[in-house]
């Protein structure tokens, strides 16, 4: 067997790590599926950029305030448990959107309450999930374990809304009702990941919850990398803008809007298929500068297409470059945070990927709204581009990174 093969087969081999996979593909593909319909859902509803927006904005906002007593708590209790927690709750929200249908309860005021919910389960959850990685795999498989986690998400994320958009021409009832079954049996499977639990013994003072957000600060590496993930996505998503590219300027219908939410993940899966086989060895900050700057190209194509399989390739081309930030971001903090504070440190971490994916939602449909979506996604793709730039000189630590551990 060559070098290339013997580690991941060794990392296939770490039970507890697999079944904690299988539970978070489970889950995310279900967590897709329900975003793909609640999108949907509200824009049948209102027909407004805007409300597209608020969804973004009503899941982050309540994620933002709860995220470092979140960090603690997972520091502190059983992150499986935690995680299995999360999921139950968001199988229970399916059920509930499911009842709004079939008893015509269904309103703008019913999904901007659940997105607060939604919002709130995925503070805790995230922190979870990031800091139990690294305790299922010995160290020298975490950047594998990692590349890997991140390939199987991006299959979540390629089948959840694709399955999504085509059970939605069936019926949102159905999307729903599929989705709950999904996160029950992710809810199950977690409960049987087993690990050293070695819970934190610090008291939930301000300055221990405080202790990720110092930590994140003075490792400035870190800070740069995190921060750049943050704007990049901030400014260059076009997730929530997404129907109405799907609706009004490409014409495919809820089929259409499944391909093209998991266009990115197509282009993510394929570089984590590579970063797995070939892990980041050198000058891995200069490529993460630059794969944000590809990643704000791609956008501005994107925003400019009428084409529909070039709007589809545009987007696999963000997804690949966001990859490569994910795994270098990710691995980083996992090698250089104790367990003891990586739950918090995962918190913090939470904080700039909602900023990023909800907040920027909201900006998305904020300007649409304002200017239009085309203006919207170009605009945002070109400030990502100035967005890596300026980085080059604010974190010139980061750009002469050259290995991903120190």
């Amino acid at each position: 067997m060559n070098s290339g093969t013997a580690p991941l087969s060794e990392l296939w081999a770490q039970k507890a790590y697999v079944r904690f996979l299988l539970a978070r593909v489970s889950g995310l593909t279900a967590n897709q599926m329900l975003m793909v319909a609640v999108a949907w859902h509200m824009y049948d509803l209102t027909s407004s950029a805007w409300d597209l927006g608020l969804v973004g904005l009503f899941q982050f906002m309540p994620a933002l305030l709860v995220a470092l007593p979140a960090g603690h708590v997972v520091d502190k209790f059983h992150r499986g448990r935690i995680f299995a927690l999360c999921v139950f709750v968001q199988a229970l929200v399916a059920v509930l959107l499911l009842a709004s249908i079939e008893w015509q309860f269904a309103s703008r005021a019913l999904i901007l309450a659940v997105s607060v919910v939604l919002g709130t389960t995925r503070a805790f959850q995230m922190p979870a999930q990031q800091a139990l990685t690294p305790t299922l795999v010995p160290m020298h498989l975490l950047p594998r374990a990692v590349a890997l986690s991140s390939g199987s998400v991006q299959v979540a994320i390629i089948a959840g809304p694709a399955l999504g958009g085509i059970l939605y021409a069936q019926g949102a009832g159905i999307v729903y009702l599929t989705a709950a079954g999904m996160l029950l049996a992710a809810a199950l499977l977690s409960l049987f990941v087993r690990y050293a639990h070695r819970p934190s013994t610090q008291a939930a003072t301000l300055q221990h919850l405080l202790a990720g957000l110092v930590f994140v600060w003075r490792h400035k590496v870190l800070l740069g990398a995190t921060s750049l993930d943050m704007f990049a996505v901030l400014l260059g998503g076009a997730t929530a803008l997404l129907p109405i590219y799907a609706r009004d300027i490409l014409h495919v219908g809820p089929q259409g809007l499944g391909v093209l939410r998991a266009a990115p993940a197509v282009g993510a899966l394929l570089m984590s298929l590579a970063l797995t086989r070939w892990p980041l060895d050198r000058h891995v900050g200069r490529r993460l500068l630059m794969a944000v700057a590809v990643f704000g190209l791609a956008t501005v194509a994107f925003g400019l297409s009428h084409s529909f399989w070039l709007s589809v390739i545009a987007l696999a081309v963000t997804g690949a470059a966001d990859n490569i930030s994910v795994v270098v971001r990710l691995t980083v903090m996992q090698l250089e945070t104790p367990d003891e504070m990586r739950g918090r440190v995962a918190a913090v971490n939470s904080i700039f990927i909602g900023a990023s994916n909800q907040l920027g939602e909201f900006e998305s449909g904020t300007v649409a709204a304002l200017w239009g979506p085309e203006f919207s996604v170009v605009s945002g793709g070109l400030g990502t581009v100035l967005v890596a730039a300026a980085w080059l000189r604010l974190f010139p630590g980061l750009a002469r990174r050259d290995r991903l551990r120190a």
